[in-house]
């Protein structure tokens, strides 16, 4: 075989290595990407899809901008739009306090371009019909929305390798080590591939990477609960999601333009590295029907039709890794987005293919530096524990 080398080697073929490898080539760099299974199997291929900026830490709206402009010229740059559709996002909850924190965080979120609409009781149902009688009050985000996360990841994958990126699916890198200015990664099949840059997106994986340079970081596995039902009329534009300090109640859901409404939340499931595969928990799909019929009771007339889960990685502090390397030059990371990086992709992308580039960015990415967990240590022959929390709606 002769000799795989390029300017940059990514070892990680979800949604943020694919479009990292389109960004790259686009500034010019030649591009290895590797996947061990297919572009977008996993985690950037199994999510619920939501295209939201709202809802989302503060110090990640900066990147969730970025992000969202790159979702409205997807077409052009990419020759795909994922299905997206700019259909609102609206979050919804029961009680007071909660309609407290939506306002808090409408005022804090303006000063980062974000404007969202708050709304209460009968002028809620109002504005959304379909919304039941227990839910207390709304924030709108009327310029988020959803998209098929089946499609993102692999729409970018195409468009980077038409821009002349090499991409090695079904490729399990078991060791990834530099040697002098030069980076190795081997495969199961004894292949090797060198670059002088390397780039960590390897989601769930991304800790058993970084590892092998000196920065474990205490990831957890679980999967996403998910379920779609039978379509009906489209009724339901916005992406809708529970807002609650119960984790039973933080339920969210999308219809799409064909009907079928998808479903996820409340829980998570059991996930292995090992295997690659998640399980869907049959009580946690009952528990996410009932509570979408807390929130839109029209919903306990449909049948649920299909099941699913991914394999995701969760940080303790709800924070990704993204940046450079705080122990090798040359290396850089962005992976654990704790189970809400669908809609950052594209922006991930863009930014990690200019901090490459130029050693820099124009957002800023600091409060996600791996270093931020330098003093931990990886644990003996199994991997942490899970904080058991819901990404918000």
């Amino acid at each position: 075989m002769k000799r795989a080398q390029a300017d940059v080697l990514i070892v990680g073929g979800g949604f943020m290595g694919a479009a990292t490898a389109f960004f790259l080539r686009r500034r010019g760099k030649s591009v290895i990407l590797l996947e061990r299974q297919l572009v977008g199997q996993q985690a950037s291929g199994t999510n619920f899809g939501n295209v939201r900026r709202q809802g989302r830490l503060l110090a990640q709206l900066p990147l969730a901008n970025r992000s969202r402009e790159i979702w409205l010229r997807m077409p052009e740059l990419i020759g795909h739009d994922a299905e997206f559709l700019m259909s609102g996002h609206l979050r919804v909850c029961y009680r007071a306090e909660q309609a407290d924190m939506f306002e808090t965080y409408a005022r804090d979120a303006k000063q980062y371009g974000l404007d969202l609409e708050m709304l209460h009781g009968d002028a809620l149902r109002k504005r959304f019909p379909f919304i039941g009688p227990e839910v207390l009050a709304g924030s709108y985000a009327p310029i988020d929305g959803h998209a098929n996360p089946r499609l993102a990841a692999p729409a970018f994958g195409r468009a980077a390798a038409k821009l002349g990126a090499q991409i090695f699916e079904n490729t399990d890198i078991v060791a990834v080590e530099k040697e002098g200015n030069e980076f190795r990664a081997t495969s199961a099949d004894g292949r090797t591939f060198h670059s002088p840059v390397l780039l960590i997106t390897a989601g769930a994986w991304g800790s058993t990477l970084s590892e092998q340079f000196g920065e474990p970081v205490p990831i957890a596995v679980h999967g996403p609960q998910m379920a779609v039902t039978e379509p009906v009329p489209y009724s339901i534009a916005p992406a809708v999601g529970v807002s609650s300090p119960q984790i039973a109640e933080v339920v969210y859901f999308r219809q799409v333009a064909r009907g079928n409404i998808v479903i996820g939340g409340c829980a998570r499931g059991p996930a292995f590295l090992d295997a690659r595969r998640a399980k869907v928990l049959p009580q946690s799909t009952l528990l996410q029907f009932r509570q979408a019929q807390r929130v839109a009771p029209a919903l306990k007339r449909l049948n649920i039709i299909r099941v699913w889960s991914g394999v995701e990685g969760y940080m303790p502090d709800d924070r990704p890794i993204m940046g450079a390397s705080g122990t090798t030059n040359g290396l850089f990371y962005a992976f654990g987005f704790c189970g809400h990086g669908f809609q950052l992709g594209p922006g991930v992308g863009d930014t990690m293919a200019e901090l490459i580039d130029t050693g820099t960015t124009s957002t800023p990415i600091d409060p996600f530096d791996i270093r931020r967990f330098a003093a931990f240590q990886a644990p003996e022959g199994g991997q942490q524990a899970a904080p058991q929390s819901v990404p918000a709606a």
